[in-house]
């Protein structure tokens, strides 16, 4: 139940697509119900990240997955995805009256500001995180570095998590090797 209602709020109120979703999905998987640690949660949005497809629909069904294997991942993607398909169909046809209101118009432009600041939030929390975790010097280093490749170079934004990753992998790897090289030394 909680689980559906969770991913419920998540189809209902993000708009916007996958970014504006993914701060709605963190409070109710990590703030609201503790699924999920906020490194956890940052773990699995890299990885649904650098996968194929809509990410609100590859978080819901991990957060099912997670909570109730099979069954759980179905009923998250629907509960996730079923209010926006009923709104989409119910509202097709005031489309066409609608698309040239003024006032349309407006509420969207109004809601473009709020998912700018979720998004910053978030971006601060993550970023908060990685200084503390890696230090201010290689945390900045990290940004700048991902800043260039993904506005300058314009790599997707999948390469440049997976090369992360494997930095990260390649890193942990000679610090683990460097760590058993000093051990062997001591015991010498």
């Amino acid at each position: 139940m909680q689980l559906s209602l969770a991913m419920l709020r998540t189809g209902i109120l993000g708009y916007g697509g996958g970014p504006s979703v993914i701060p709605l999905i963190r409070h109710e998987a990590v703030i609201r119900y503790g699924w999920l640690s906020l490194d956890e949660f940052g773990e699995t949005l890299a990885l649904a990240n650098a996968l194929p497809g809509p990410i609100a629909t590859k978080m819901a069904a991990y957060l099912g997955y997670q909570q109730k294997k099979t069954p759980g991942a179905i009923i998250a993607v629907l509960s996730h995805i079923l209010p926006t398909c009923f709104a989409m169909i119910a509202l097709f046809s005031a489309v066409q009256v609608l698309s040239s209101s003024s006032i349309i118009a407006g509420m969207i432009a109004g809601v473009t500001p709020v998912i700018a600041v979720m998004l910053g939030t978030m971006a601060y929390e993550f970023g908060e995180k990685a200084v503390k975790g890696l230090g201010l010097a290689a945390g900045s280093l990290s940004f700048i570095i991902a800043f260039l490749l993904l506005q300058q170079i314009q790599l997707h934004p999948a390469v440049v998590i997976m090369l992360f990753l494997a930095y990260g992998a390649m890193h942990y790897k000679l610090l683990a090797r460097w760590k058993r090289q000093r051990a062997a030394r001591k015991e010498e």
